[in-house]
């Protein structure tokens, strides 16, 4: 099989950082088409790729898949040896569910505290409803964290960890206080290899003059 995994720019895509952490985490080989975003023919670029006009998008074998938490999901059903879902029911839809609030909400905070994955920037004033959004993440992270050993959210890493990857990068770059054991969590996905790589490009990005 020969995947191809287009993604937005590094630095600050966080819908093509999801995908591309599943990816890696199956092993299998990929190569990847990296478009520059918020420059005149990026548009153009996209569609080329996918008619839905947007990144992510995973080709292989003539078939296209769109959607970060689509193609993740395709890659839990073509490498079940990856694990990326939890084997027991009862945990993986709560995984699941983990990975779908994450994918339609927190839309404040995505506003907020964009990705910026290279840099490390100032606190900002955050308005109410994204302390909340926050909370109710470290909530949630808190509890999977608690009631799942292992060091992930569902113990092993799973779909629900790359679906949250951009926020652990989020709270990185805008330097936001979490309790020790939510730190923790955040520091064990940063120092992933794919995260590693992902920021090494990340930086060239920016140092090549993009944003």
């Amino acid at each position: 099989m020969a995947y191809t995994l287009v993604l937005g720019s590094k630095n600050l895509s966080s819908w093509s950082l999801r995908p591309y952490l599943a990816l890696r985490a199956t092993g299998a080989p990929f190569t990847e088409i990296v478009i520059r975003l918020d420059q005149p023919d990026t548009k153009a670029k996209i569609l080329a790729q996918s008619r839905a006009g947007k990144v992510p998008v995973l080709k292989f074998d003539g078939i296209t898949v769109w959607d970060s938490l689509a193609i993740c999901e395709t890659l839990a059903e073509r490498h079940p040896e990856a694990g990326l879902w939890p084997s027991d029911p009862a945990l993986r839809a709560k995984a699941r569910s983990y990975a779908a609030e994450m994918h339609s909400g927190f839309a404040e905070l995505r506003q907020i505290l964009p990705m910026n994955f290279a840099r490390q920037l100032p606190t900002p004033e955050l308005p109410d409803s994204v302390k909340a959004q926050i909370a109710r993440i470290v909530e949630a992270w808190s509890e999977a964290l608690a009631a799942n050993p292992g060091g992930f959210l569902f113990g092993g890493f799973s779909i629900a960890d790359c679906l949250y990857g951009p926020v652990v990068s989020r709270f990185h770059t805008y330097a936001i206080t979490l309790p020790p054991v939510v730190e923790a969590y955040c520091a064990r996905i940063m120092a992933l290899p794919s995260m590693q790589d992902w920021m090494a490009a990340a930086k060239a990005e920016v140092a090549a003059g993009w944003k």
